[in-house]
């Protein structure tokens, strides 16, 4: 605490103290990793807009031409895109398009051209996220009396599509806050490989080495970003709703009649269990030196890694170690998420606090603490896993409690128990639900992360991310070593988000012609 206190006392001289490693003054290092990694986010959100732009242009090319009824649920290349991690999208470029094509350089940050390839990397999942979120809002946006009435009075289907879009943006402006922070100091994998020198691998190796002082000013940065980027959504989610906010004025924006695919979502859950299930026929440790980095064959259908072992076999005894993890930790982050999200004015400081700390950051404080081992990625994953969905929720409730029906409600002498029960909870529920399907392969990725950096499951465990820390050196020899895990990831995002398309609002009782009315038993807070 002495050492904490001395350095805010010099940092309130605009000294920031010296490196524990190089005696350096600090300032000036973290100012620059500041500068580049804003460079990095901003590319990386033009890359995420346009990917998304991609991903929901579809849905707005039907809807401003009234056709939406012909929307069919989809989405399953967006959310490959969106399961493929950041760090193999990063050396797959490049290798491929910065070494064998040489369009682009692959290592460094001199200028522009050095920008393009980890703006991709770090955009395209982003933007495939964002894009699949947005998707899922504009059917809603287009179901509103405003959109109605546009048509009936001719109005151009390209006004109407940009302001359906207008209207879903604060939906997603929370989320595009996570993402601005989550870009610059979470891009830590992607700097590492780039060679980039910018605020997330700064601050990593500031942890890895214990150097304090640059340690404590690299995450005083985040958490500064991460509080202007929450309080600058939040005002430019008030000015796009204007008054309506505050008058109570706004419609719901729910789905009408949300498509459910039932083949899609099945096809990809049997080939990710059919993959799973041979795999637990097979011995996940067997070495044969004989057979290194085999392609796939009969004997070994997804080939061989570098000890000869059999990778199908490895993917599926992984899959308990990844996939029932991941699930667990949705499953909290879904319910510590709706909790908090209902409780804005305590949860929102706490969540642009804990977002500033990237989910590698938080791995190395659970290892500190608690040593490397399996549960660390756990562990450090669900500390922060939970705060996109608050965001989410938050987002939700502020405009779900402006809206006409609510206002309407209140006026009948409806309490807050009921309101929340009956008309907030149903409302709120299945986006946010749908939204943590979206982030399960994110969360996979997470921890597939940390067991790229070291931080997880330890060798010879077929954790995932460990099976791509493993074979990324060989990935130019055996490409197949790396693509067979990353397509089980691309499966677990597919069959996410076709599976996130079946959950919709829950159909209010309605009563039938001479069925009697049932006297209800009011709770406290409710009324009549």
């Amino acid at each position: 605490m002495k050492l904490l206190g001395e350095w805010f006392g010099g940092l309130a001289r605009g000294d920031a103290g010296r490196s524990w490693i190089s005696g350096a003054e600090v300032t000036p290092a973290v100012v620059q990793a500041v500068g580049v990694s804003l460079l990095l986010m901003a590319a990386a959100l033009v890359v995420a807009a346009l990917t998304a732009a991609a991903v929901c242009s579809r849905t707005l090319w039907l809807g401003a031409r009234r056709r939406l009824d012909e929307r069919r649920g989809g989405g399953s290349a967006a959310a490959m895109v969106a399961a493929l991690p950041e760090f193999l999208t990063a050396s797959v470029l490049a290798v491929v398009v910065g070494v064998h094509l040489g369009w682009l350089p692959a290592l460094g940050w001199y200028g522009p051209r050095w920008m393009v390839l980890p703006a991709l990397a770090l955009g395209l999942p982003a933007g495939a996220l964002l894009g699949r979120m947005l998707d899922d809002l504009l059917p809603g946006a287009f179901a509103e009396p405003w959109a109605l009435a546009a048509a009936a009075r001719g109005i151009s289907g390209r006004a109407t599509a940009r302001q359906a879009v207008r209207r879903c943006i604060p939906g997603l402006l929370p989320n595009v806050g996570l993402f601005v922070v989550g870009l610059t100091g979470g891009a830590v994998t992607v700097e590492q490989i780039f060679d980039i020198p910018g605020l997330g691998r700064t601050t990593l190796q500031a942890a890895l080495a214990q150097d304090l002082p640059a340690l404590q000013a690299g995450t005083l940065a985040l958490v500064l970003l991460a509080a202007l980027a929450g309080a600058l959504t939040r005002l430019t989610a008030r000015l796009l709703i204007g008054p309506a906010l505050r008058d109570g004025a706004l419609h719901s924006l729910h789905r009408p009649r949300p498509p459910v695919p039932r083949r899609t979502p099945l096809l990809y859950g049997t080939v990710l269990l059919a993959v799973v299930a041979l795999g637990l026929t097979r011995d996940p440790l067997a070495l044969d030196t004989g057979a290194r980095l085999q392609p796939p064959s009969w004997d070994h259908p997804l080939g061989t890694d570098a000890l000869g072992r059999d990778l199908l076999a490895r993917i599926g005894h992984g899959a308990f170690t990844t996939l029932a993890l991941a699930v667990a930790i949705s499953a909290t982050a879904l319910l510590v998420g709706v909790l908090l999200g209902l409780l804005p004015r305590f949860s929102g400081p706490l969540v642009d606090t804990v977002n500033a700390v990237p989910a590698v950051l938080a791995g190395l404080l659970v290892a500190g603490v608690a040593g490397s081992g399996a549960a660390t990625p756990a562990l450090a994953v669900a500390a922060v896993a939970w705060v996109p969905l608050a965001a989410h929720t938050t987002a939700l409730l502020e405009q779900e409690r402006a809206t006409t029906h609510i206002t309407a409600t209140k006026g009948l002498g409806a309490g807050d128990a009921y309101l929340l029960r009956r008309e907030l909870l149903p409302a709120l529920l299945p986006p946010v639900a749908r939204h943590a399907l979206l982030r399960l392969p994110g969360v996979a990725l997470a921890l597939t992360s940390l067991g790229f950096l070291g931080l997880g499951a330890q060798p010879p465990d077929p954790e995932w991310g460990l099976l791509l820390a493993e074979n990324q050196p060989y990935a130019e020899r055996a490409p197949w070593a790396v693509l067979a895990p990353a397509a089980a990831l691309a499966l677990l995002g597919a069959l996410a988000v076709t599976a996130a398309g079946g959950v919709r609002r829950p159909r209010p009782f309605v009563r039938t012609a001479g069925q009697p009315k049932t006297a209800v038993a009011l709770t406290d807070g409710e009324t009549a």
